[in-house]
């Protein structure tokens, strides 16, 4: 999603905004960055939209430790395996 220079405001600004700001927030789906000294400093994103982006870490998370347990067994099945002792001193390091 794209900013517009309307949806970035001074957080001063938001103090005294924050009704109106979300509820274009819920309303529209924009995103508002809330500056402070002139940096990004915090988002107001709609709760629903928040939940969605989390399942989507959760799901990606998930991917990659799929991808790792594939790369694994692939591993071991072309022997290619560490013995315990050497695991033990890669995890000492």
């Amino acid at each position: 999603m794209t900013l517009r220079s309307s949806d970035i405001i001074p957080i001063s600004e938001a103090r005294a905004r924050l009704t109106e700001l979300a509820e274009d927030v819920v309303g529209t789906g924009a995103e508002k960055v809330l500056t402070k000294n002139g940096a990004s400093y915090v988002a107001l994103v709609d709760a629903k939209k928040l939940d969605y982006y989390h399942a989507l870490e959760l799901e990606h998370a998930g991917l990659i430790l799929l991808s790792e347990a594939e790369t694994a067994l692939n591993q071991v099945l072309a022997g290619q395996r560490m013995s315990p002792a050497a695991l033990d001193q890669l995890l000492a390091d």
